[in-house]
Parts: structure tokens; C-alpha cells; sequence
């Protein structure tokens, strides 16, 4: 890897855009350059970047959801998706973008994916802090309560309201990619596209498959167990 520039290095695997783009470094106008040349003018060490890029392979090991504590899979959201999340859109967004200032004149869906993209961003964003302020916190100290069988009540009723309200949230998020993924035509990039055009696509189907997986892990999993918790202490 070494031995290969910038710009090959992200044509073999989109994913070290985000690393490049992460620390600064040019890989659409620049990716001329290799590694060492990039990080000795931005005075970053090489290893840095080769060590990041080598954190892409690491597997997860399985994980059992389903037998997790409440509070270990709000944890669990937190650090992996939220955290995510709140990493990744500022990066698709510049990606973006970039991409339909350059290119909506010819490829004008590209300026409708940058609009639908700002939006999600602005809805997740609104989102994940309704969930991290109050929903997550009255899931804990509703799985806390019930450990001690104590009834719980709260100030905005049922759990189940805010969960209803997650969900149609959850549900827009879903409607909006929808709609990217017919404009960016299951995010396959045209055959001129530069590295910045190609990594926005490869990044906005990586967001998707993530959105994905965080969605199955609360609609299917925290919130039906959260209600039923909130059942049988309240019962």
C-alpha cells in the first residue's frame, strides 16, 4: 500500500476516504501523491494513516442483542450508531456538497441528493438528541426500577409515546433514503465520476446499511422490550 498513491489506494476501497479526509488530505485533485508525500507536507506520521486504514478490516465478533441488558444496548447505540452518525454526516455532507457544485450543471440529480442529504442530516441530528436526553435516559432508570419493582410512571405518560414518536421519525429517515437511492440509481456512480463523486456514493450506501442495522437494533429490540418492561412493573 505504500507504493500506491492517494487516489489508488481510495479507488481500491472507498472506505479510506473518510481516513484521508479525516486528517486533511487531498485524494480527488491530490491523489497523485503517495502517503508519505501527503502526510510529510501536512506533518502527519505515515503510520497514522496506514494504522486507520488497517482498523477497517477488523471484524466484529457476533453479538447476541437480544440477550443484552437494556441499558448495555442504549450503551451499545450510543458508541456504535449515534457516535456514527454524528462522525460520518458532516463528512457525506462536504462530499455532497462538492460533488453537485461540480456537477449538478450536468448531473443534476446530484444537486437533489446534496438537498435530501442536508435534510436528513438536520431530522437526525433533532433525533438523536430527543433520544439521548430523554428517551434513553427513561429507559434506564425504567429497567433501574424495575429491578426494585417499583412502579414508574412518567411525565410524558407511557414510554411507549415517545417510542410511537422515534419510530415515524424513524420511518421519514427511511422515505428520504428511499429517494436517494432512485436519484443516485443504487448508489452506482457514472463512469466519469472523480474519487470525491465516487466516495460520496460508497459513503452514502456505508451510512445506509448502518442506518439499517440502528434502526433494527431500537424498533425491534430496545422499544418492544422497553414497553413490555414498562407493562409488567406498571401491571
Amino acid at each position: 500500500m505504500k507504493e500506491k498513491t492517494i487516489g489508488q489506494i481510495v479507488t481500491s476501497d472507498m472506505r479510506t476516504a473518510t481516513v484521508f479526509k479525516k486528517y486533511g488530505i487531498d485524494f480527488c485533485c491530490g491523489g497523485g501523491k503517495l502517503v508519505s508525500e501527503a502526510c510529510e507536507k501536512a506533518n502527519i506520521k505515515e503510520a497514522q494513516i496506514f494504522d486507520e486504514i488497517a482498523l477497517l478490516d477488523i471484524k466484529e465478533a457476533v453479538i447476541d442483542f437480544d440477550k443484552m441488558e437494556l441499558n448495555q444496548l442504549v450503551s451499545y447505540i450510543l458508541e456504535k450508531h449515534h457516535g456514527y452518525v454524528k462522525n460520518t454526516m458532516p463528512i457525506i455532507s462536504q462530499f455532497a456538497n462538492k460533488v453537485a457544485k461540480v456537477h449538478g450543471h450536468s448531473r443534476v440529480e446530484t444537486i437533489e441528493i446534496a438537498s435530501l442529504f442536508n435534510e436528513l442530516s438536520n431530522e437526525l441530528e433533532q433525533h438523536i438528541l430527543k433520544e439521548e436526553r430523554i428517551l434513553f435516559p427513561n429507559i434506564i432508570e425504567l429497567e433501574s426500577r424495575s429491578k426494585d419493582k417499583k412502579v414508574m410512571s412518567f411525565p410524558f405518560g407511557s414510554i411507549s409515546n415517545p417510542i410511537n414518536m422515534m419510530e415515524s421519525e424513524h420511518d421519514y429517515a427511511g422515505y428520504i433514503y428511499e429517494k436517494i437511492e432512485i436519484l443516485s440509481d443504487d448508489f452506482t456512480p457514472p463512469d466519469h465520476a472523480c474519487n470525491t463523486y465516487r466516495a460520496l456514493y460508497h459513503h452514502l450506501k456505508e451510512f445506509r446499511d448502518d442506518l439499517h442495522i440502528h434502526i433494527h437494533l431500537e424498533n425491534n429490540i430496545l422499544f418492544p422490550k422497553a414497553i413490555e418492561l414498562e407493562n409488567r412493573i406498571n401491571s
